[in-house]
């Protein structure tokens, strides 16, 4: 295996005042490998035991909330207890596929927000986040 990957990693760990760590660089390699993935922690503590990262799945939270906390990662919450972590920081909107649990992104650019509630005095919005929500067709009852 090429030390490439690991030493962009660093370097990306490093830029965010992380120390690169044994555990946050298996699982920052599995995370940042160059595509947009949405994983749950669960998902993330699976790849790195297949991978070989001796890793516990507290520390994947905790590391997942590190990354997220350093803006490396997006959090987006498709339900009570159940949270995807992003690597694509662009903006976009998902759909959320509820038969699956599958997540993908849907371009900023297909989605249009014509009319937002007044905001809270003293408060500025930082983004917007839209699931939109995927079943299966329903026939006519």
């Amino acid at each position: 295996m090429s030390d490439r990957p690991f030493t962009k990693v660093i370097k990306i760990l490093r830029e965010v005042g992380l120390r690169p760590t044994r555990q946050r660089l298996g699982l920052a390699k599995l995370l940042f490998d160059g595509t947009n993935q949405h994983l749950t922690a669960e998902e993330l503590h699976k790849a790195a035991q297949a991978s070989n990262i001796s890793v516990s799945l507290a520390t994947v939270y905790n590391t997942l909330h590190q990354f997220k906390s350093a803006g490396l990662l997006r959090e987006v919450i498709v339900e009570p207890g159940r949270v995807y972590f992003d690597t694509n920081l662009s903006k976009h909107h998902h759909f959320y596929f509820e038969q699956t649990g599958e997540i993908s992104d849907i371009p900023d650019s297909q989605i249009t927000i014509e009319r937002l509630p007044q905001i809270p005095e003293g408060t500025s919005i930082n983004c917007i986040d839209m699931v939109v929500r995927l079943g299966p067709v329903r026939g006519d009852n």
